[in-house]
């Protein structure tokens, strides 16, 4: 044990041989990345759900190319999806590797997996409590507001900590290819160099970061249940 906390993984803070600053690494991607998901998800959910229950034309138009964006978006795998952005990432961001390329990749893969989430979550409501609300004469952003957003909020946040944890796994595949975090610590001190330490470590750490969103997640799941506490 002892000679495994003297590998230089465990007691340097440098970003290219550190497990704890290529630790902050990764949970800075994942944070950035789930802010700009959830901005975006969620409105692109909501826009689903909505535009799919409308008798306009048009209005089932839009959903269908927005779903098909959507489907293609999750179709991608996202090795794949981050060397395709390149280009697109270099102009956005500027440069094509580190965290920051890297967020713009992992926000583009995990807004459409969110997206099919939360509209999963809000055809879950009964369609009674919608129609009862219209019937009352609210207003479509009153029935989001009041109605749609409550009763989906715990399935929102369930859907977000799953996100959260898949956008965890992406980090380590676009720190393979320059994003920095513990996949290309891994990837470098462990895989290229054959040290077994380093990918334990890397492995260890990532278990125990999803095992800590999970928690997290249903923790804030159950708070914001209205029918557990009832």
């Amino acid at each position: 044990m002892s000679e495994w906390l003297s590998n230089p993984v465990f007691t340097t803070w440098d970003s290219n041989t550190s497990l704890w600053s290529n630790a902050l690494i990764t949970l800075y991607m994942t944070l950035a990345t789930m802010v700009l998901t959830v901005l975006v998800g969620v409105p692109l959910g909501l826009l689903l759900f909505e535009t799919e229950r409308s008798r306009t034309p048009w209005v089932r138009w839009v959903n269908r190319v927005v779903g098909f964006v959507v489907n293609v978006g999750r179709s991608f795998p996202f090795i794949i999806l981050i060397i395709a952005l390149m280009p697109v990432t270099r102009v956005i961001v500027g440069r094509v590797t580190g965290p920051n390329a890297a967020i713009f990749a992992l926000t583009v893969a995990a807004v459409p997996f969110l997206a099919r989430l939360i509209e999963i979550n809000l055809r879950e409501i009964p369609a009674g409590k919608i129609e009862a609300v219209q019937m009352m004469g609210a207003s479509r952003w009153q029935l989001i507001r009041q109605v749609l957003l409550p009763e989906a909020l715990p399935g929102i946040v369930g859907s977000v900590t799953t996100t959260t944890i898949a956008t965890i796994g992406y980090t380590a595949m676009a720190g393979v290819v320059g994003g920095k975090g513990l996949g290309d610590l891994a990837n470098r001190m462990g895989y290229q160099s054959y040290d077994d330490v380093v990918m334990v470590a890397t492995v260890v750490l990532l278990i125990a970061i999803v095992i800590g969103v999970q928690a997290l997640g249903s923790a804030a799941a159950r708070a914001v249940d209205h029918r557990a506490r009832s």
